[in-house]
């Protein structure tokens, strides 16, 4: 362990600074100074509330960045521990089911994996809870990065899921996981698709959400 330390120290998944041996996930800086994003508790989207760590600028844009196209899959464990967190001082009386907004097929092969799912296991793992695959993609979509407005964004996304047990999410309080949030249009269709599959509410938790003036 100490020489596998000594190799591969464990670093600040924002900034990229070593820790120190009483630091975990984060920098002592990155601790006091990343920019949090306040709790959303108001409907938005088809979501009865949405939760987020951070706010997606700065090194918390280029953290995500390498965490969805660079291979960083190892800061899923600490994004997951960082928003439980958020999720149990917000949401004390807690969820019925968790599960997550899912990447296409395609795009899972080309990147080798879901890094939403991987950030479901690691909040469930946080909250006792076993994430359940609710939703399918079923058409391979644009990027909603490289669309503006929030028009555009709900187009590009309508129709997209597919539930695959209705079951499962009848009468529950879910929570809904995604990566990002700016507009609210990905999350929204998902929660839209629970929503209509019988869930009884759909709260979304994501490691960072756009600042107001860039959505």
């Amino acid at each position: 362990m100490i020489l596998s330390h000594l190799l591969f120290p464990e670093k600040c998944i924002l900034c990229g600074k070593v820790l120190d041996k009483a630091e975990t996930d984060l920098c002592h800086t990155c601790r006091v100074e990343a920019p949090e994003c306040p709790v959303r508790k108001q409907k938005r989207s088809f979501l009865d509330s949405w939760v987020a760590i951070w706010y997606y600028k700065g090194y918390i844009r280029s953290s995500i960045l390498r965490y969805k196209f660079r291979r960083a899959r190892h800061y899923a464990p600490a994004y997951g521990r960082l928003l439980a967190m958020k999720l149990q001082r917000e949401h004390p009386e807690g969820f019925d089911i968790l599960t997550w907004v899912p990447i296409s097929p395609i795009r899972r092969f080309a990147r080798g994996y879901d890094q939403v799912e991987l950030l479901a296991k690691a909040v469930g793992k946080e909250l006792g809870m076993e994430p359940v695959r609710t939703l399918r993609k079923i058409r391979h979509n644009r990027p909603q990065a490289r669309i503006h407005g929030s028009a555009e964004r709900r187009a590009n996304v309508l129709g997209v899921y597919r539930i695959t047990d209705a079951g499962a999410v009848r009468d529950k309080r879910v929570l809904l996981l995604d990566d990002i949030i700016t507009t609210g249009a990905t999350a929204g269709e998902a929660a839209r698709v629970l929503l209509t599959a019988g869930a009884r509410e759909v709260h979304c938790g994501c490691i960072a959400a756009a600042p107001p003036d860039n959505k």
